[in-house]
């Protein structure tokens, strides 16, 4: 029986790589006495596949793996059996039972949408905040980076005209070589909200434009150097098409039993 299980990755985890969450659910699977199946042969292994892999320091609520297991009892025991043994920052929402002929979720994924937040405004806000708290009309013992929090608003400002362009070209690096590339095709909806930057870009095997291309190109037209460390990435959810070509969460190609 083929699962598919939704999960967030929150806090520190943020730290952590692909191969580390991949062994944190086979140990966590194991322990919880699921009855996953493995692959036959010598060496065998848990059968799970992962869907778009998130980099590092980028947090989520919309990551998911498939599963092929033996036995099963309901979504809501396998949730609470995952959740028991496994770790605050890292907690399963979803898991549901997919049709036989489902494609696994690593080549079904299209697109993923994400939140960026400035940590500079970020910091302005709790700054803002304590001082209405404590009803403080002193600031002088506060320190604020003026200069970052006018660079984050800027960056805002452009977001509507960087978007309205016929292309938007970058230098793409790989191991080997650099060359140019247009990734206005991938970003399929981009603005400003709450003030940070929400978009979706297309993902997957067909094209994956990742946020932080598109930061560091919205940063260049803004004429503002890039710093990856300056802004905070959030995947909110992972989508695939359904059958009229519409986006639709991963796990809403399978239904909970």
């Amino acid at each position: 029986m083929k699962l598919r299980i939704k999960y967030s990755k929150l806090g520190n985890l943020r730290f952590i790589g692909h191969l580390d969450v991949m062994r944190y659910f086979q140990k966590t699977i194991r322990r919880a006495g699921l009855h996953v199946s493995y692959s036959k042969g010598y060496s065998p292994h848990q059968i799970i596949s992962f869907a778009a892999p998130l980099a590092m320091c980028i947090t989520s609520d919309g990551e998911y793996f498939d599963g092929e297991f033996e036995e099963i009892s309901t979504s809501g025991e396998m949730i609470d059996a995952l959740n028991q043994y496994g770790v605050e920052e890292l907690k399963v929402s979803e898991c549901v039972l997919l049709p036989d002929e489902a494609k696994n979720s690593m080549s079904v994924v299209a697109a993923s949408d994400y939140m960026i937040t400035f940590k500079a405004l970020t910091e302005e806000e709790s700054s803002g905040r304590m001082l209405e708290k404590e009803n403080v009309t002193n600031i002088g013992n506060i320190e604020t980076d003026d200069t970052a929090s006018e660079n984050a608003k800027h960056i805002l400002e452009c977001v509507a005209d960087f978007h309205s362009q016929s292309e938007i070209v970058i230098l793409k690096k790989t191991k080997k070589s650099e060359k140019e590339e247009n990734i206005k095709p991938g970003i399929l909806k981009i603005a400003v909200k709450d003030n940070g930057i929400y978009m979706l870009l297309s993902t997957g095997s067909t094209y994956n434009l990742k946020p932080e291309l598109v930061m560091e190109a919205l940063c260049q037209y803004a004429g503002i150097s890039y710093n990856f460390f300056d802004f905070h990435i959030h995947r909110i959810e992972t989508y695939m098409e359904d059958e009229n070509g519409d986006l639709m969460p991963l796990y809403k190609a399978g239904r909970n039993f």
